[in-house]
């Protein structure tokens, strides 16, 4: 057993969700550097376009969808970064669970914000 005599004594071990969490990370965090990609190739495509040409774009399905995962990705990517600061920097118990808990209720709701504000255009206001 690789627990230490007085983790057995205890009856701790490891919670087990390290490794999921860790891999869930990096799966969410390729996935943002594909859409970041896609998203630039997007904006770069409609700079200088008229406003007619731009809301026309966002009526069609596909920069849609990529605007509204791009936007979920890089909110979910950035509230669990900052929660790994917390974790690691803030030793109060109550402020680190307030300030993980604000800054996941602000990523949500800058997420639905933004989502909002592409879907508006892309079905009309």
């Amino acid at each position: 057993s690789f627990r230490t005599p007085i983790g057995r004594a205890r009856g701790l071990g490891s919670a087990k969700t390290g490794a999921q969490a860790w891999l869930g990370f990096r799966i969410a965090s390729a996935a943002l550097a594909v859409l970041t990609i896609l998203f630039i190739i997007l904006v770069i495509s409609l700079i200088g376009a008229p406003y007619e040409q731009v809301v026309a774009t966002f009526k069609q399905p596909c920069p849609v969808i990529l605007t509204v995962l791009f936007l979920g990705f890089t909110f979910h990517h950035a509230a669990y970064g900052l929660q790994e600061v917390y974790e690691d920097y803030i030793q109060a118990k109550l402020t680190k669970v307030v300030a993980i808990g604000g800054t996941k209720l602000l990523a949500l709701v800058l997420f639905l914000a933004g989502a909002f504000a592409v879907l508006k255009i892309a079905f009309g206001a």
